[in-house]
């Protein structure tokens, strides 16, 4: 019988070097049963690393692993590092599991989403079929997945995010392990429910005595789940305690660094402090400048007295619903309900709620990348719902759009130099080819890049890099009005802070305007004048930032704003 002090897993010495790179170094700690380890860090900073290489996933060619790493095994001790592949496999499952980032990739499109899990539990466990999906369904009742006997028979893509991220937790509890390894698994989940997976984790984890390790770069996530933390910095952990310790008296100015650069409600510097400024000693007292309240209230006073730059009257988009010849014909699905607002010259508006809630049909459609169902919108004095797809395509320069995921966004046969100037040459913009490369370099130069980076291809760049060379080619054509589609929401929180400081610089440049959709509200706060929220497709609030957070009418926005991690 484990009990709650016994240690299930110890990690001594932990080293990875893949190829001639050193990618981590000296990592140890002790994970005991019921209680949750926090790894966090900068992207490279050697979290998934620690985790791949105590599972046996990196690749045996080109990767050397050293160290210690004994797992509690029955009334035995296995060291992770020392045995071979089908050792590991027998170990994976009953004894050890891990949730990965992006439930889509880690689930078989191919394969209901029961079959997946029985499958592993037949496997594992040697039951037979009948009673490996009855232990599906009571799985998926654990893991609160609603009506389990139908979602059992449903494929991955008929399941939302947070559905898929529920299967793939059920999937690595199956065969009851004793340690659970969390890969970033509530990134790319909105608000509300990541707070009902960070509940489940933590609920099964007491109940189920678990140690659990969780790799995140989400503070506040970290304050809510996690007893312990470590801190990781290019291979190294720079600092480690009990959350409260770290939290309240960081030591190293790495932890301070990552820290201080997430926005805060109640809290709204001129500029968001950077990683590299703590390790450099740029922060402090007198070099951190605060925007006053009384100051924000009047800068949006100005804005709004001018005439609006972009109107949206009775916005509506309904899609058919999914039908055949033999099934009845069903209503339409409605995603936009009669959305009605308008954005003024030089403003940010911040776009708010949940998955599914209409955010990114309302900035497409705005856009005409998606057709409304009925409805205006107006750019200026042109209606725009009007126009036909040519005199879209000569609009375009003036409107663009920063998309979620920088690395799907860039076409990977081209350089950053080339993208940028492909965009220049569609609208008709410098006067030939070495025109268009001088502005591509100075534009990549702008965004906090070099010259050099013109030449190379997408994988060749960070994800915080690509998203700049993105930037870079939205900024190419000269736009007015710029829609960020959760344009940060994959980055890690040290480059997070670093993005939202250039397009705040970029905005004060060239009098942009923004329409900034998130589902992180402390962001949205910080970077926008007001926040419109959804809910369904309905506009349920829309006010001052500040008065939205501080004072919200409607009670989804209320339930958004409770459900921030780190927010209790």
């Amino acid at each position: 019988m484990i009990g709650p002090t016994d240690i299930l897993l110890t990690v001594d010495d932990l080293n990875v070097h893949l190829g001639d790179a050193h990618v981590v170094q000296g990592v140890s700690f002790s994970l005991h049963a019921g209680g949750t380890i926090a790894i966090v860090g900068a992207s490279g900073s050697g979290k998934t690393v620690t985790s791949l290489a105590l599972m046996g996933l990196l690749p045996r060619k080109g990767s050397r692993i050293e160290g210690r790493a004994e797992l509690q095994v029955g009334e035995g001790r296995v060291d992770l590092l020392s045995i071979g592949e089908k050792a590991l496999r027998r170990l994976r499952g009953p004894h050890v599991a891990m949730v990965f980032q992006e439930p889509m990739t880690a689930l078989d499109p191919v394969y209901t989403v029961g079959e997946q899990v029985a499958e592993a539990i037949r496997h594992h466990l040697g039951i037979p079929t009948k009673e490996a999906r009855e232990r599906v369904v009571r799985l998926f009742q654990e893991v609160r997945l609603p009506d389990p006997e139908r979602v059992i028979d449903r494929y991955p893509h008929q399941l939302s995010g947070g559905q898929k991220q529920r299967v793939v937790i059920a999937l690595a509890l199956c065969c009851d392990p004793g340690v659970l390894i969390c890969d970033e698994p509530t990134t790319a989940l909105d608000v509300l429910v990541q707070r009902d997976i960070l509940d489940l984790l933590r609920t099964l984890s007491l109940h189920r005595r678990m140690g659990m390790l969780f790799i995140t770069h989400d503070l506040g996530v970290v304050r809510e789940l996690a007893d312990r933390v470590l801190v990781m910095h290019r291979g190294h952990v720079v600092e480690q305690g009990p959350i409260q310790e770290v939290f309240q008296a960081p030591r190293h100015p790495y932890t301070r660094g990552l820290l201080a650069c997430r926005p805060v409600a109640g809290d709204h510097p001129r500029r968001l402090p950077t990683v590299e400024d703590h390790l450099r000693g740029r922060v402090g007292p007198g070099l951190m400048h605060r925007v006053a309240r009384s100051e924000r209230e009047a800068h949006l006073e100005q804005l709004m007295a001018g005439a609006p730059l972009l109107r949206v009257d009775s916005l509506d988009k309904a899609y058919p619903a999914p039908g055949g010849a033999f099934r009845r014909k069903q209503p339409p699905v409605h995603v936009l309900h009669r959305v009605s607002f308008a954005v003024h010259s030089g403003e940010s508006l911040g776009i708010v709620g949940g998955s599914g809630c209409g955010k990114t049909t309302l900035g497409r459609s705005i856009l005409q990348l998606i057709h409304p169902t009925s409805g205006r919108v107006h750019y200026g004095d042109t209606e725009l719902t009007r126009l036909d797809d040519r005199e879209m395509r000569r609009m375009r320069r003036e409107l663009q759009l920063i998309f979620q995921d920088p690395y799907a966004s860039l076409n990977p046969q081209l350089t950053a130099g080339r993208a940028i100037t492909e965009a220049m040459r569609v609208h008709g913009i410098g006067r030939n080819g070495a025109d268009r490369r001088d502005r591509a370099v100075r534009l990549l130069e702008q965004v906090g890049m070099e010259a050099t980076h013109a030449d190379r291809y997408p994988h060749q760049f960070s994800g915080g890099q690509r998203q700049r060379v993105v930037i870079a080619r939205a900024l190419a054509v000269e736009p007015r009005l710029i829609v960020c589609d959760e344009s940060i929401a994959a980055l890690d929180v040290s480059i997070q802070a670093q993005v939202l400081n250039l397009l705040n610089d970029l905005k004060d440049e060239h009098g942009l305007t923004y329409l900034f959709i998130s589902h992180d509200l402390n962001v949205v706060r910080y970077m926008c004048d007001r926040i419109l929220v959804l809910e369904q497709g309905r506009l349920v609030e829309l006010g001052p930032a500040d008065e939205v957070c501080d004072h919200p009418k409607a009670s989804y926005t209320k339930r958004l704003l409770q459900a921030i991690p780190g927010s209790h």
